[in-house]
Formats: structure tokens, C-alpha cells, sequence
């Protein structure tokens, strides 16, 4: 993908009943991709070192949305409506602009996505609901066939909750 002169406008927010947006957020975004996992959202998050122009392929190949806060992604032949470049910092003012801009519903489908490697979760075969700790309460478990990982509701869920349900509700701390 060559550069050229002229930056490609932002995406726009999608229209009522439209379905959620598939994102990529480049890698000084993991943070941010994380708490969109955490919401249900599709997320993929890039890794280091990854050049501009491979980004944005990969995000017009899997179309998805590029996150960002890297100006130049907007001067590659391709980017117009592609590449949603972020003004803020911070994750919670990352997450505010987000919201003004996408209309993301922070509350889409909360914690139904593996936050490691953003495969959905389903509920876990009993072997491995026995490796959960006993303090855990007896909470629903969750397993991610992507990477193996599983997860339940233990107190840093609540706490995730809540700053999800503050960002739906648009008061951002």
C-alpha cells in the first residue's frame, strides 16, 4: 500500500440495530482492545512491530475497523473508513472517544469473549470446572477452546463490571 497526500476521512457510527463493530487495535491499544473483549466486542489486537501498511490489510481483509493513534495510518491508499484514529489517552478517554465516535455499547455481550485471544467463551466440561479454586464460590465457569483458557466470576469481574457499566452509561473516570 503506497501513502498518499490527501487523509482519508474517519468511520463513521454505525446506524441504529446495525450489528457491532469487528475492530483491530494497533498495539499501543492493547489496553483498550482488552476492555472491548471484556464488553463482547470482537477485538483483535496487533502486536509489536507490525508496519502500517500490513495493519491496514489486515484490517480491510477481516473487515474490521483499525483503532488507532498512529496519524500516518490515515495517509495509506485504503484507509477511508477504515482507520478510527484516536485523539485521547488513557484507556477510560480512549474508551469516551470511542463511545462519541462508534456508539460502542460497552455493555454489547460483557465478558463472553477470551481476553488473551479474543475467541468466544462457552461454558467449561466439568474436568475443567474442578481446577477452579473452592474460594470462587461456586461461580458459572468458562472456557476458551481457542487458547485454553478458562475463567469465572471472581472479584476482578465485579470490579470490570462496573467500570463497563460506567462507560455505558457515559461516566467516565
Amino acid at each position: 500500500m503506497e501513502p498518499y497526500a490527501r487523509p482519508a476521512p474517519e468511520a463513521t457510527p454505525p446506524s441504529v440495530g446495525a450489528p457491532a463493530p469487528r475492530l483491530l487495535c494497533d498495539h499501543m491499544l492493547i489496553r483498550l482492545g482488552r476492555w472491548l473483549r471484556a464488553a463482547g466486542l470482537d477485538t483483535a489486537i496487533a502486536g509489536p512491530g507490525r508496519a502500517d501498511g500490513e495493519l491496514l490489510r489486515e484490517a480491510l481483509s477481516e473487515r474490521r475497523l483499525l483503532v488507532t493513534r498512529d496519524r500516518r495510518l490515515l495517509e495509506f491508499r485504503g484507509a477511508f473508513g477504515v482507520v478510527v484514529l484516536l485523539r485521547a489517552n488513557g484507556v477510560a478517554a480512549c474508551a469516551a472517544e470511542l463511545t462519541a465516535r462508534l456508539g460502542v455499547d460497552w455493555l454489547h455481550r460483557p465478558f463472553s469473549r477470551c481476553l488473551e485471544c479474543n475467541g468466544p467463551l462457552a461454558p467449561a466440561p466439568g474436568e475443567r470446572v474442578a481446577q477452579v479454586p473452592p474460594e470462587s464460590g461456586g461461580a458459572d465457569v468458562y472456557h476458551c477452546a481457542g487458547c485454553d483458557r478458562i475463567f469465572w466470576a471472581g472479584s476482578h469481574v465485579r470490579r470490570m463490571q462496573a467500570t463497563l457499566d460506567a462507560w455505558a452509561s457515559s461516566d467516565f473516570r
